[in-house]
């Protein structure tokens, strides 16, 4: 008698176990979520705020300098969130081990965003307490990962994290009078330390990225030479952030910008230009030699410092922000690495509003009221645009149903 086989399954076999719920909001399970949303509806709201209150179209009445306000907020509360977003998921990747999420994931976003608000709405002491607390908590957060996995490499990233809050906590103390210090020059290291975080990090992956993409590129850049920029670019900053003469400051800033030049020149930035996503971080990296020359050319007294700092702080630091905060998100959301139309025109317009603030008052000066009112456009409508896109993707589960 020839045995049957069994069926596979019948209808009264149990059906297979569904794949287990996610666990909390999308929102709060991974830092990049909620912190690039924020600093993205900070960059928005704040610089048309502090264009209008500067060209005197609205009053905003603050308890510091309104100048004060707007660098603080772009340096620590729009590039430190999304430092903050990226590391604790980078952190999480790198070591496997959970970084903070759900409700304490949310007690961490309130925390920025309360000081945020209490910078205009409360007394400052209410806003320098809240303010001071948010980047020594992820510290040690990070930090106990990092030690937990014995993944040694990346604590020094943690360390200039410490600095930043070492800065901040410099600048309060300097707005209250209680240290002799210039709160300018705190505002100041902080935008070093900012450089130098892009410094370290734009090594490792741009490299990688662009080789990924490009079949038999090779890319040679020596550790020596790695150690060297960043040696120099540290000693760069330092002696500008000191106040150091002028004799000093110059050749180590020219120094700086030809290191920089050389290692954009490396990376082959030519074969990205069919490739948006990736164009971005290297027309951005660009800005860096462009900014370290505006900062030796201050040095003689042809151009103001202030040119220096927007081509740090919009073409550097803004524009690899908008190009990171659309990779990685993207990445992290299963979703593919190729930007779309909005986000080339977000990319595009960071870009302009560069060359009008940076470029623009340089070459004409009597067009710096025109030239700064259209930056801040621009600016705001490309974090704009990055909203539309992203929150409904940050704020849903990823594609591939996976977890973060």
């Amino acid at each position: 008698m020839t045995q049957q086989a069994a069926p596979l399954m019948s209808i009264h076999d149990p059906a297979p176990p569904a794949p287990a719920a996610l666990p909390g909001w999308p929102l709060l399970r991974l830092g990049f979520r909620p912190f690039y949303l924020g600093a993205a509806l900070l960059a928005c709201v704040a610089i048309p705020l502090w264009i209008a209150a500067f060209l005197g179209h609205m009053p905003l009445r603050l308890p510091f300098p309104i100048l004060l306000w707007h660098a603080h907020e772009m340096l620590f509360g729009f590039a430190a969130g999304v430092v903050i977003g990226f590391l604790l998921t980078a952190v999480r990747a790198w070591t496997g081990l959970e970084t903070p999420r759900g409700p304490v994931l949310g007690v961490l976003v309130l925390l920025w965003l309360a000081a945020r608000l209490a910078a205009v709405l409360a007394p400052y002491p209410v806003f320098a307490v809240l303010d001071m607390l948010l980047l020594p908590v992820v510290a040690g957060f990070l930090l106990r990962v990092l030690i937990r996995a014995r993944n040694r490499r990346n604590i020094p990233l943690i360390s200039l994290l410490l600095a930043m809050a070492l800065a901040n906590a410099v600048f309060h103390l300097s707005v209250l009078e209680l240290i002799a210090v210039p709160a300018m020059s705190a505002l100041y290291a902080e935008l070093a330390l900012i450089l130098m975080v892009i410094s370290i990090m734009t090594g490792r992956v741009v490299p990688m990225f662009t080789k990924n993409v490009t079949p038999g590129l090779v890319i040679q850049v020596s550790r020596r030479f790695e150690l060297t920029l960043l040696a120099v670019t540290a000693v760069t900053l330092a002696l500008w952030v000191l106040g150091a003469p002028a004799w000093l400051v110059l050749p180590a800033s020219v120094l700086s910008a030809a290191l920089h030049a050389l290692r954009l020149w490396k990376w082959h930035p030519r074969v990205t230009l069919r490739r948006p996503i990736l164009w971005i971080l290297h027309f951005s990296y660009a800005w860096m030699p462009v900014g370290f020359v505006l900062l030796a050319l201050a040095q003689l007294g042809w151009v103001a410092p202030s040119l220096a700092v927007h081509a740090f702080g919009v073409g550097v630091i803004g524009g690899l922000i908008i190009g990171m905060i659309t990779r990685t998100a993207r990445g992290h959301t299963g979703r593919p690495l190729q930007a779309s139309r909005g986000e080339v025109v977000a990319y595009a317009l960071v870009m302009l509003a560069t060359v009008l603030r940076v470029l623009v008052p340089a070459v004409v000066p009597a067009w710096y009221v025109r030239a700064l009112d259209s930056a801040a456009g621009l600016w705001a409508l490309a974090f704009a645009i990055y909203l539309v896109i992203y929150v409904p993707w940050l704020t849903r589960t990823r594609l591939d149903g996976k977890d973060g």
